[in-house]
């Protein structure tokens, strides 16, 4: 289990997921992730970075099994604060981000990808937030940059998933194509930016962000704070644990 970062091609650095079985990832990784990130983009060698992953899906949020076996809210702190780290990280990386999505982008993927800069997926692919089955809410924020506004809230509500196929329709999945093209399609993109001159490339998604009108940061913790609550009511303990135990929504 890793998160790994390398130089591909020359200005092209992709950041690697691999958590079997399906890239639930532990609180420590989140924080891990943001920080490779970052770095990444930190280092004046890098012109684009590529977020991917290994194995059967590309992030299925957090790990519920590490937050039910551990005692007290120190879990749920710890994976609450590494969401919002990493997905910050995306966000703030000095150059643009793109994310090549295989298979399912569930609960924090979606906060990884609503806040990257480039979306590419393969045909399978679905992406959903079942917060609201788990006892909690966020990143209806980064839902809200992939979909219309009342489609994003019928997601939310349902906790149903949206198809790549979708995504590319309303304009947020920049290409879909089959999983064996999936990296040479992200790196296509990447080529394209890498040939800029960065200190252009770094000023644009530095300008990018300064007109986005949400602050993403902000609005994510505000939701983070409806979990607390939850939390503290034992509402959450209750999904989660039907979630641990049957591997499905409580009744």
């Amino acid at each position: 289990m890793s998160i790994t970062t390398s130089t591909i091609e020359p200005g092209i650095v992709t950041v690697t997921v691999d958590f079997p079985p399906v890239n639930a990832l532990p609180s420590a990784a989140w924080f891990d992730l943001g920080e490779q990130i970052l770095a990444a983009g930190a280092d004046p060698a890098t012109h684009v970075v590529i977020l991917r992953a290994e194995g059967r899906g590309f992030n299925a949020g957090v790990d519920i099994k590490e937050m039910q076996a551990t005692e007290g809210y120190g879990a749920l702190i710890d994976a609450n604060r590494g969401c919002a780290a990493a997905f910050a990280a995306v966000y703030d990386c000095a150059v643009p981000v793109v994310v090549a999505v295989n298979g399912f982008c569930v609960g924090g993927g979606i906060g990884l990808v609503g806040n990257a800069d480039v979306i590419v997926a393969t045909d399978d692919a679905v992406f959903g937030l079942p917060e609201v089955d788990r006892g909690a809410l966020g990143a209806a924020t980064h839902l809200a940059r992939l979909v219309p506004q009342h489609l994003m809230r019928t997601l939310y509500f349902t906790a149903q998933n949206v198809t790549a196929q979708q995504l590319e329709h309303f304009g947020s999945v920049y290409r879909v194509v089959p999983r064996a093209d999936l990296l040479e399609t992200a790196l296509e993109v990447a080529r394209m930016i890498a040939v800029k001159d960065t200190r252009v490339i770094r000023a644009a998604k530095e300008a990018l962000n300064g007109i986005d009108p949400v602050d993403v940061k902000t609005s994510y913790r505000l939701e983070q704070g409806y979990t607390f609550e939850l939390n503290l009511a034992g509402v959450s303990d209750e999904h989660r644990d039907a979630f641990v135990t049957t591997g499905k929504a409580k009744a």
